[in-house]
């Protein structure tokens, strides 16, 4: 970056019916990082946030397609800056640790940083259920992606402009998160998490995540994101489960028959060699995919490269 150029920050509010914390977000941000720009992306509020937002000083951008996917897409869309900050405004984050939280990014040490929440909560701020999610979709991604991220779904976060330009978005909904996270790891970039405190929502303030809908939304990204990117353990895995199934089944056909020297059972024998069939095409499919995979994220790599060295 040019040394005569000054780094533009902009702090980027995902909100929908934050009228009891939109406010107090706006001023802590103000406080902490005055010189980065504010502005609000309002997903069709029916209360007052839009007003409230533009009254604390924010400058307030509509976004009418529902959804926080939806919505951060048009953040990197819409918005030029040199570093980003995206947080929720639920007033759950702590607007003080934003340079923080920016300092690994501005310094070239990461693309993305990500707001650890699982490290300081209460049992008010994050409930059981949400933290067992959190864990398994973690787990999961660190599975796929051979990683060790501790907070997967964080709202969390800082970015740089090369990743904003390079990263589509194409989920809708709470599931963005995940998307990201995924896409970042396949893409080679450097992500740095930094363990943040995570306080409750203010009394009346109402989350809009649905456990089971959005969570089942969260497992269906990760599968159709591992199918895209890693073909070799999602086809191979679901090869190696016909395989096993069709060896199991296919035991009791080699039993009767060494007992018989007879296959008695034959519509058992067919499904045991339909299955193994299913399950080394499946496997063969797998290892296609995942070379035509290999030489795209080769590609998409060598291409970041160059624009880094630029």
């Amino acid at each position: 970056m040019n040394n005569n150029h000054k780094a533009t920050i902009v702090v980027l509010i995902p909100c929908l019916n934050e009228e009891i914390t939109i406010g107090k977000v706006i001023q802590d941000f103000h406080i902490a990082i005055p010189e980065a720009k504010i502005i609000i992306f309002d997903n069709n509020s029916t209360d007052c946030t839009a007003a409230i937002a533009e009254k604390s000083g924010a400058e307030v951008i509509p976004e009418l397609r529902p959804g926080k996917g939806n919505v951060v897409a048009s953040m990197f869309r819409k918005v030029d800056a040199d570093y980003y900050v995206i947080v929720d405004g639920d007033d759950t984050y702590s607007a003080e640790h934003v340079r923080q939280l920016l300092e690994p990014v501005m310094k070239g040490h990461a693309d993305m940083t990500v707001a650890v929440r699982l490290t300081e909560y209460t049992t008010a701020s994050f409930r059981p259920l949400h933290v067992f999610g959190n864990n398994l979709v973690r787990r999961l991604v660190n599975w796929i992606f051979d990683s060790n991220l501790s907070d997967i779904m964080s709202g969390y976060r800082a970015y740089s402009r090369e990743l904003v330009q390079s990263i589509p978005i194409l989920s809708s909904g709470f599931e963005v998160e995940t998307e990201m996270t995924i896409r970042i790891l396949d893409y080679g970039f450097r992500i740095e998490e930094v363990p943040l405190p995570y306080r409750e929502r203010p009394e009346g303030s109402v989350s809009k995540l649905r456990t089971f809908h959005d969570g089942f939304r969260v497992l269906s990204e990760i599968a159709r994101i591992a199918k895209a990117y890693k073909p070799f353990t999602f086809f191979g895995g679901i090869g190696l489960a016909f395989v096993l199934a069709g060896g199991i089944s296919g035991i009791w056909v080699i039993l009767d028959y060494l007992e018989d020297e007879y296959v008695n059972k034959v519509p058992t024998a067919i499904l045991s060699t339909g299955l193994m069939l299913l399950g080394f095409g499946s496997m063969g499919i797998g290892i296609l995919l995942n070379t035509i995979s290999y030489r795209f994220r080769e590609n998409m790599r060598l291409l970041h490269k160059n624009i880094r060295s630029r």
